[in-house]
């Protein structure tokens, strides 16, 4: 056979796309030709694979015309996890492998010269596309087959050079080889940042009820939120809180994650599949491809969409620079980030909250609500440090509250009570979070804050009277049409948390008092399921 296929997989974004390498070798004038539109680094596939495969006990046809063509042919092809697809199927074609023994199988992996296989990014989600197509068995490099293995009902093979991929698919004894050290510089080994965080207890913090009732309500119905008040308020800690309030991540949630996670470089070899819901918290000084993504040659993922399903918490949010600020308006809206660069666009899922956190002003000692401000700034700064919160950004937060110092007169938790736990708090969530689950069984969302407007208005409206509400608010120009969608969604996670099939007028007044960071009536505060 003078033909032969392999197969592998082509990233867009977070999403695979299953690739045949096909290999043909016969009589010509003798080279490689590889075709099939591959990027440049792609291109010097050649040269490694005939190095590799030379090296490692077999003969590349060197005297023959090798063709190579990537298939579909439409479809840019960028990196170098190609290079074992390729040998393999050069080997096949001229009978030093089996054909059918490629058959079902999905192979990843740079080669070395010497023919060592070396880790690539993105192996986890290139395993879920596979899996999708029907394929029931992987070949990666060793250090990467606990990550292959976390797509359920994959058979791994964790190999460390091409020498015993050959001896495996030959059906012979695999011989020993030693590891391939990662190379300097790279996405695997750089550029880490860790998701676990250390989840701090809610009932360490004393007072600020409204507040953490806004908190409850956000991590139940998967809301954007944003916390302002002056330096010491109590802004960091309160955020850091939330991933605490949230349940652990679903097998799909968790596996759709640990892949961005993967495709941005960050696993390490012991890792496991990310269960709890991230937190990350960029310094402000964050450039716009850090933040939502790209970089340079290979498109990442971003901060914001590593914090999928978790929480991107943006402290001093008015220092970041505007590019940024404006770069959120998409994911803010839609819960996804779509990169364009030429003939490549990289879509990758971003549906986890967006905290941010500002002062009143540059100094962070002004406020209207505490006596003998101390704050230095005049008038025109403080309106230019707020004006980057305002407008499209501003509309796009579903959730609004000011934080203040707790004071003597303020109660730290009901009468006779001490103050709630993250674990109780959590219960409550967890309980509404299964409500809107139930709720949106058929649909491709599962929370309050991922409900298209539109779906919103037909399926699932308000009641007459809590509609009438909301009207009147719009028609006084309180409020926007976008913030009364916002409203309308907050609305229902309000209802849910207090186990009623529908908002009612007062679910409207608390969400609409959330919206707009109005004091919370004390029952409000209070309200649970019951």
């Amino acid at each position: 056979m003078t033909l032969a296929t392999a197969h592998t997989v082509a990233l867009q974004g977070a999403l695979g796309h299953l690739i045949d390498v096909q290999a043909d070798v016969s009589p010509g004038t003798p080279g490689t030709t590889l075709v099939g539109r591959p990027d440049a680094s792609l291109n010097e596939a050649r040269d490694r694979c005939r190095m590799a495969v030379s090296n490692s006990g077999a003969e590349w046809p060197s005297t023959r015309r090798v063709t190579i063509l990537l298939s579909p042919s439409d479809l840019v092809k960028r990196g170098t996890h190609y290079d074992l697809a390729i040998a393999l199927a050069v080997l096949a074609a001229v009978a030093e492998i089996p054909q059918r023994s490629l058959e079902g199988t999905l192979v990843i992996g740079e080669l070395t010269l010497a023919g060592g296989l070396r880790c690539v990014p993105g192996v986890l989600p290139m395993v879920m596309a596979a899996s999708r197509r029907g394929f029931s068995r992987v070949i990666v490099p060793e250090p990467q087959a606990r990550e292959a293995s976390m797509v359920p009902q994959m058979s791994v093979l964790g190999m460390r050079s091409l020498a015993q991929v050959r001896a495996e698919l030959r059906g012979e004894v695999v011989p020993t080889a030693d590891p391939v050290a990662p190379m300097s510089g790279s996405p695997l080994v750089e550029w880490r940042g860790s998701h676990r965080l250390q989840e701090h207890d809610l009932a360490d913090l004393k007072g600020v009820a409204d507040v953490k009732f806004a908190l409850e309500v956000a991590a139940a119905g998967g809301h954007h939120l944003m916390l302002s008040g002056p330096k010491g308020s109590g802004k960091t800690s309160l955020a850091e809180r939330l991933p605490g309030l949230l349940p652990d991540l679903s097998v799909e949630e968790a596996l759709e994650l640990t892949a961005l996670h993967s495709l941005a470089g960050a696993l390490e070899e012991s890792d496991d599949l990310i269960v709890r819901p991230p937190f990350f918290a960029p310094h402000h000084d964050a450039s716009k491809a850090s933040l939502i993504g790209g970089g340079s040659g290979r498109v990442r993922p971003g901060e914001i969409s590593r914090s999928h399903c978790g929480v991107l918490f943006l402290d001093e949010f008015p220092l970041f620079r505007g590019d940024v600020i404006d770069a959120l308006r998409q994911p803010l809206e839609n819960g996804e980030v779509t990169i364009a660069r030429g003939e490549e666009s990289a879509t990758f899922p971003a549906r986890g909250m967006v905290v941010t956190a500002c002062n009143p002003c540059p100094c962070g000692d002004f406020s209207t609500n505490l006596p003998g401000s101390r704050c230095t700034c005049s008038a025109i700064q403080r309106q230019r440090y707020n004006r980057k919160v305002t407008g499209p950004i501003h509309d796009r937060i579903d959730i609004l509250r000011h934080v203040l110092p707790p004071t003597k007169q303020e109660p730290t938790s009901l009468p006779g009570e001490a103050p709630e736990s993250s674990a109780q708090v959590r219960e409550r969530v967890t309980v509404a979070r299964d409500r809107q689950h139930a709720r949106y069984a058929a649909c491709d969302w599962r929370l309050n804050s991922q409900v298209p407007s539109a779906m919103l208005a037909r399926e699932w409206p308000l009641p007459d009277a809590s509609a009438a509400r909301l009207e009147g608010e719009v028609l006084e120009g309180r409020l926007s049409r976008r913030g009364a969608v916002r409203v309308h969604r907050v609305a229902w996670t309000v209802a849910d948390l207090g186990g009623r099939p529908a908002p009612t007028v007062d679910d409207v007044d608390t969400a609409f008092r959330l919206r707009q960071g109005e004091p919370l009536m004390q029952a409000s505060v209070v309200r649970r399921a019951s």
